[in-house]
């Protein structure tokens, strides 16, 4: 467990998984390391809804939720290698085939639609979705990682500058000329290495 609040600077929520673990300040920093982790940082990331986690943090059985965990842990780290093999490129025309782990795992979602009262009183369309198990706390997850693909140009991922930074961002800056996950974190510490660097 760290004290340090989870980072979402990767301007996707596909990289904001992936930046669930980093090393942004010269010290590598866990934020799903056990089941209640992971449900604290699904809840910071406002991906599943608190009911649904509160039930989990209520319901699932021993060692359900760190098993769920780890699974996650094993999805991010292999998305994250093929996220830094094709980083600043053209998605190459087999990526389908070499993202099928994530297809198999979009296939046991249970999700459905539904018609609903809208605020104005009108009829809407919404997409709910069956929490049989702690596994399902990974689909959304696995959209994440779906959309970052489909709807993201990965020329326009990058990885922080920062000395040491582990973070990752979708560049979306005019010229995409961003350098760092953030100007309050690594933005600064380069400003001030380099105002030292002209003093001397």
């Amino acid at each position: 467990m760290t004290n340090m609040p989870p980072i979402f600077v990767g301007d996707a929520p596909g990289i904001d998984f992936l930046n669930s673990i980093a090393t942004p300040a010269e010290k590598p920093t866990e934020w799903i390391g056990s089941g209640e982790d992971f449900i604290a940082w699904l809840e910071a990331s406002r991906s599943v809804p608190l009911n649904v986690l509160d039930d989990f943090r209520r319901c699932a059985g021993p060692g359900e939720l760190d098993a769920v965990a780890a699974q996650a842990r094993g999805l991010r780290e292999w998305f994250r290698q093929w996220v830094n093999e094709h980083k600043g490129k053209v998605l190459p025309e087999n990526a389908a085939v070499q993202l099928e782990p994530l297809n198999r795992l979009l296939a046991r979602d249970e999700s459905f639609g539904q018609l609903a009262a809208g605020e104005d009183g009108a009829v809407i369309w919404q997409w709910q979705r069956r929490w049989r198990s702690p596994e399902a706390l990974l689909i959304p997850l696995a959209e994440s990682m779906a959309k970052l693909v489909t709807d993201e140009n990965f020329q326009y991922v990058k990885a922080c500058e920062g000395h040491g930074c582990t973070l990752m961002f979708v560049d979306r800056t005019r010229g995409h000329a961003r350098r760092w996950c953030s100007m309050a974190m690594c933005g600064n510490r380069a400003k001030q290495a380099a105002h030292r660097q002209r003093k001397h």
